[in-house]
Order: structure tokens, then C-alpha cells, then sequence
């Protein structure tokens, strides 16, 4: 592989320590990327030493661990290996003020030296439009690939603006919108579980699906991220990025490769066919944590926490009741649903099969519906069903088979990553998916600013409110 640079803009940041650099030292140290310069750029009056020492703690245990824990993994990812240290011993800060075209040529004159480039805005979304707009007026050099985390713009029309201008700095096919969910392994082994099992795919569509939940509730608050979180909420931070591409996973066709332009052409697909169940009324709820016990901790209400603005109304619970208008999927409601500070921490997609027909008269007991639960941390995979008990043969039990997933070799980060350096757009989000994340959500969007949606409360350490399903 080509020796290759990477760029990071807003290299001061929390992305960059608490998710970035960790998994760039995993990738590192996994020996995929030999030869990599790295450069930290932001406005602070950092130097080469401070930013090395960032890096390396990042690389070693303390940034591995996190990492490790974001991505629900245990074992963390360690700095055993040469080429992470090397990385980290050679990088380099240069200060910048990333909206300015002056210090943007600068930095990338030096970058050039040391091969291919790779920026990777870990900005806010108002800062990357404009970090865009000055590079309009520098000379990229050649295969310049362009990184961009999420959100992607605040709505429709500013992540189209964005699009277009971003076309205008390099090809489509350079450009990363990176989403660290579809780095996560479970999520990828969604795409073996339906389409390399025969028992699985014939009866996932309508037909035997009663209702789809896809939930990531946690049991962490806002710790200490009011920077960002405050402006952004469950909604966009959640469901209209990461949840929405686990949705596009679980419901496309199959395509007849994983390679990009199909991979990409089938989660479009289905994304387009996406829409709001109802009325934003009765098809989302939005609500924030307010004072209680979490996990023995005592939080304030949200309004109260540092760095809160009150007045934003901002949720730390949102859920959505979606339709796939497709063939396979038309009539399933499926539940999108994020929340922080909840006691019951789960973060699954739970797959809910319609009822038999008829259970033939003598047989009793247990009535649940069969279920299939892809788990999100820990990595698991479970089927709930009914069979005979052990005692009485016509007596119906509940049982479940669970299967763990094993870890993958990386961290979310630094699977998304290993896309980006191996200039493949797979596992990146495109240009028109971005937009219609944005068209799904922006209904609830406008319903919850007009104060059409009430914002409830529910105290930390519950389980917090929820929509009843659509029968």
C-alpha cells in the first residue's frame, strides 16, 4: 500500500480522542495501513509534543479501552505494535484555523510530501460546510479522499448544499460520510444472517413479521458532552444516522454482491420507500431525563446539567414509528427508538413473528411470539419460540437459543477507516442516503419545533416512555 496522510481537522476534539485516534491505533497495529503520516490540525496553540503525547495515550490502553467499550467489546485493542508507535512518534500538529483558505493550503503543501491525502473533518456540521467552502480555493492534491462524520448538514436542503459542494472539491466516489454503526460487526453480520441462511430470509418480510423494534437505550447520561449533544438530541444523534442504516440493513433486497455500487444502490432503495407511519402526533415521542437514581448515581434533571441550554427543549429520548413501502415489508411498523439515562440499557433489533394461524386444541401454556433479537452490545443473536415442556407434553414453554457473535478484528472506527484508506466507499454512506435520512425524520422534525409533540419527562434510571405499536 501506498504510503498514505491523514489529515485531521478539529484534531483537538472529543470524536478525535474518544473514537478517532483509537481506532486508527487499532487499525494500525492490526498492519493495515504501513506508512502513514499523521497530522492534527485545529486552532489550538498545541505543538508537535502535546499532540504526540494525545496520540499515544489514545493508541495505547486508555484510548484502546474506549474504544473497546463504545463498541461493546471487552478486550481492548493495545499499542503493541510497532507501527502504531511509529505513527504516533512521527505526527505532527500544525495550528489552523480550518475555515481559513490561507491556513488550509498551508497545511496541505506540507501534507503532500508524504503521499495520498485523507482529511477527516471531525468538526461540527456548521464548521465542516464551512472547512468546505475554503477549500474551494485551494489546489487538493491528486486522490484527495474527503471524511466526513455525522450529522450530515442539519436537515435536507443543507446536506444537499453540502453535497454539492463537496462535488465541486472532489468525485463522489472520494467522499466518506462515515457512520462508525456500520463498522460495528454485529451490524455487518445482519447481512450474513439474511442472505447466507435459508431459514431466516423467506420469512422476514410481511407475510410472518408482526413488527420490527430497532433500540439503543443506554444507561449513560449526558457525561459531560452538552457541547454537542445539547444541539443536536436523541433524533438526529441516533435514529436519523445510525438507527436508519441498521433499518436500511434488515429490509433491503439482497444484492447480488457487497461490492459499493450495489451494496449501496439496495440501501437506497429501500431508504426511498421509508416514510413516517402517520402523523407526527401519534407516530413520535420525544422526552428528556429528569432528576433520579442511575445506577446509584444521583443525576440532575437534564435541564440542570453543565452546558445545558434549557430553552432548546432538546430530548434525550426520541422514537419514531416508521413504513417500508416495499413489497416485502409493506405493513410492518417498525419502532425506531433511542434513549440516554435509561435503567434498562438495551441495544438490539427485535425481529416480532405474527402468530400461528391456529395452535391445535390441547396444547396450552405459553403464548408469546416467536422472536429474533440481533443484540448491539453484547454481540449476540437469539431466537424465542414455544416448544413442548419437559413435563407436560401439552404444556408450552418459552425457550431460547442464543449464539454469541465473535468480536471483530476492529473497532467500529477503525473498520470505517480501513475503507477510507483502502479507497473503498462500501461501508460509507452516499451522497443521495444522506439526504433521505434527513427526509424521513424531518416531518417529526418540524412537528416536535411547532410544539405540536409534547416533550414528557421520565426519571434517570427508568425505562422511560414509549408508543404503543400500530395493530
Amino acid at each position: 500500500m501506498t504510503d498514505q496522510t491523514l489529515i485531521i481537522l478539529g484534531a483537538s476534539g472529543d470524536l478525535t480522542a474518544r473514537l478517532l485516534l483509537p481506532g486508527l491505533g487499532a487499525l494500525l497495529s492490526a498492519g493495515h495501513v504501513p506508512g502513514l503520516t499523521l497530522i492534527g490540525a485545529a486552532i489550538d496553540d498545541w505543538d508537535h509534543e502535546h499532540w504526540r503525547q494525545r496520540v499515544h495515550e489514545a493508541f495505547g490502553v486508555p484510548g484502546a479501552k474506549a474504544a473497546a467499550e463504545s463498541a461493546g467489546q471487552d478486550t481492548p485493542v493495545t499499542d503493541s505494535a510497532p507501527a502504531a508507535s511509529d505513527v504516533a512518534d512521527r505526527a505532527r500538529w500544525v495550528r489552523t484555523d480550518v475555515t481559513h483558505s490561507d491556513d488550509l493550503r498551508r497545511l496541505l503543501d506540507d501534507a503532500e510530501a508524504h503521499g495520498p491525502v485523507v482529511i477527516f473533518f471531525a468538526l461540527p456540521p456548521a464548521v465542516t460546510a464551512k472547512a468546505c467552502e475554503a477549500l474551494l480555493d485551494v489546489d487538493l492534491p491528486p486522490g484527495t479522499r474527503l471524511v466526513l462524520e455525522k450529522p450530515f448538514g442539519t436537515g435536507s436542503a443543507s446536506a444537499a448544499e453540502l453535497n454539492a459542494l463537496l462535488s465541486r472539491l472532489v468525485p463522489e466516489e472520494r467522499v466518506h460520510r462515515v457512520d462508525h454503526f456500520l463498522g460495528k460487526s454485529t451490524v455487518l453480520n445482519i447481512l450474513g444472517l439474511r442472505f447466507a441462511n435459508r431459514i431466516f430470509e423467506p420469512v422476514l418480510d410481511s407475510t410472518h413479521v408482526a413488527s420490527v423494534e430497532i433500540v439503543f437505550d443506554e444507561n449513560l447520561a449526558l457525561e459531560g458532552r452538552a457541547g454537542y449533544y445539547d444541539k443536536a438530541g436523541a433524533l438526529a444523534d441516533m435514529i436519523q444516522s445510525h438507527l436508519l442504516q441498521i433499518l436500511a440493513l434488515l429490509t433491503m433486497e439482497a444484492p447480488f454482491t457487497l461490492a459499493a455500487a450495489e451494496f449501496r444502490d439496495r440501501k437506497a432503495d429501500v431508504l426511498r420507500a421509508t416514510r413516517l407511519w402517520g402523523e407526527p402526533a401519534t407516530s413520535s415521542l420525544r422526552a428528556r431525563y429528569t432528576a433520579g437514581d442511575l445506577d446509584g448515581r444521583k443525576l440532575p434533571d437534564y435541564a440542570d446539567e453543565p452546558g445545558v441550554d434549557p430553552s432548546r427543549g432538546t430530548e434525550t429520548l426520541a422514537e419514531i414509528v416508521l413504513a417500508v413501502d416495499t413489497w416485502r415489508w409493506a405493513g410492518v411498523p417498525f419502532r425506531l427508538r433511542s434513549g440516554k439515562a435509561v435503567g434498562d440499557s438495551r441495544k438490539e433489533a427485535v425481529i416480532t413473528f405474527k402468530r400461528p394461524p391456529r395452535v391445535p386444541d390441547g396444547l396450552h401454556g405459553c403464548d408469546q411470539p416467536d422472536r429474533l433479537r440481533i443484540g448491539f452490545g453484547p454481540d449476540h443473536l437469539a431466537i424465542d419460540f414455544n416448544i413442548n415442556g419437559p413435563g407436560d407434553p401439552f404444556e408450552l414453554d418459552a425457550v431460547t437459543l442464543e449464539a454469541d457473535f465473535g468480536q471483530g478484528d476492529l473497532p467500529p472506527y477503525g473498520e470505517v477507516l480501513r475503507g477510507v484508506f483502502q479507497d473503498d466507499p462500501t461501508l460509507s454512506v452516499r451522497a443521495d442516503t444522506a439526504e433521505q435520512c434527513w427526509r424521513i425524520v424531518e416531518p417529526v422534525i418540524e412537528a416536535w419545533r411547532s410544539g405540536a409533540v409534547p416533550l414528557h419527562g421520565y426519571p434517570a434510571g427508568s425505562s422511560g416512555p414509549t408508543l404503543p405499536l400500530p395493530s
